[in-house]
């Protein structure tokens, strides 16, 4: 029975995972603001750290897996949490973690990043700030733009994060895989309070799917598990987009 950490497991691509992980016979410790074993608030710099403590007290400092799903989306105010949540509170469980993943035979670690960190507007100076771990400047930066882009720049930082560390001395040289699944849309409460935005709801009903459809959060969850499982013992510091194509169709020359 392996032990995996699933952030933001209340609701969602959480949840599913969660579903998806305990009918295999694993034990899940979530973490998220209710209706889990850890309650914090991973937007908050003494959230990160009360969850991560908990978490290291809670399983003797051994995980064999971490799943980094809690998130908001465009339509959140302020933007500034926006950024705290879905960047610095991924990005502090996966650094505060990371010595109880070490500890295991096999450990694996997944973030949740999105098929709209690839949309040019995603590039802004909020990413740099990100990935330079100054969480003010980001967060004013957030104030600045709107939604959207915030959003955006938050998931294209956390994959560049992703990128930039699975192959290194603390990730991959020490036995532990990261990577990444970028969804696309996905129907749950996170989505269906953007389709309910005057604003947003419009354009997340435009954004071409090839395949047709909204995913699920059960779809994601697939792409999730297997990543933590060893049958994707070989992929190191991947993004596995899990949208429907449109990332093939929106950028066919990119892989």
């Amino acid at each position: 029975m392996a032990v995996i950490v699933v952030s933001g497991s209340a609701s969602g691509i959480g949840l599913a995972t969660r579903a998806r992980l305990e009918a295999a016979g694993d034990q899940v410790i979530g973490v998220d603001l209710r209706d889990a074993e850890v309650l914090a608030d991973l937007a908050t710099p003494d959230g990160r750290a009360a969850a991560i403590a908990t978490v290291m007290q809670a399983t003797r400092g051994c995980i064999d897996g971490l799943v980094v799903c809690a998130g908001v989306g465009p339509e959140f105010e302020p933007w500034s949490t926006i950024v705290s949540l879905n960047y610095f509170g991924a990005q502090a469980l996966l650094v505060g973690l990371r010595e109880a993943l070490a500890a295991a035979e096999a450990p694996a670690a997944v973030a949740i990043s999105s098929n709209s960190s690839t949309l040019p507007n995603a590039e802004t100076p909020l990413v740099h700030a990100c990935l330079a771990g100054n969480e003010a400047e980001a967060r004013e930066l957030a104030l600045t733009i709107d939604g959207h882009r915030t959003y955006a720049g938050s998931k294209l930082a956390l994959a560049r994060w992703v990128r930039r560390n699975a192959p290194g001395a603390d990730w991959a040289a020490t036995g532990i895989r990261l990577n990444a699944v970028a969804p696309g849309a996905v129907l749950t409460p996170l989505l269906q309070r953007g389709l309910d935005h005057p604003a947003y709801g419009p354009a997340i009903r435009n954004f071409p799917i090839p395949l047709g459809d909204f995913g699920t959060p059960e779809q994601i969850a697939a792409a999730i598990t297997f990543l933590l499982n060893p049958d994707a013992s070989f992929c190191c510091g991947s993004i596995l987009f899990v949208d429907g194509g449109t990332d093939a169709l929106l950028r066919p020359d990119s892989y």
